[in-house]
């Protein structure tokens, strides 16, 4: 049983973060880890729920957003939860390619204007 829990540090250590991040995760109850006094424990559900965190966090999703969708399982169920995330991945999908359209469009006034400068400096 031992073998299947996480210390804090170890959870930290495992995922990459902060105690900091860790410690605010608990606090909007993203996580609900074990405690035995001051010592919190992390089982193989709190590491899931951290794995689908952070890959949240790596497609742009508010903590927010990905909070709401793990209490989608938790009340309604998985086809619940996997109809959810279809929702908030189509949403999100068009957010991603909005901020690139305007980094392109942001690449070529840079590029014109370095350009022009450059070539001020040339005559």
């Amino acid at each position: 049983m031992a073998e299947d829990r996480f210390s804090f540090k170890e959870m930290c250590a495992e995922f990459d973060v902060t105690p900091r991040t860790l410690r605010y995760y608990e606090y909007i109850e993203l996580l609900h880890p074990d405690r035995e006094g001051r010592a919190r424990y992390y089982g193989p559900r709190e590491r899931a729920r951290m794995k689908l965190i952070l890959r949240g966090r790596k497609f742009g999703f508010q903590l927010e957003d990905i909070r709401q969708w793990l209490l989608i399982y938790e009340k309604e169920g998985t086809e619940a939860q996997m109809r959810a995330w279809v929702e908030l991945a189509d949403g999100q999908l068009a957010e991603l390619d909005e901020q690139r359209k305007q980094m392109e469009e942001a690449r070529v006034e840079l590029q014109d204007l370095r350009d022009s400068v450059a070539g001020a400096l040339t005559t």
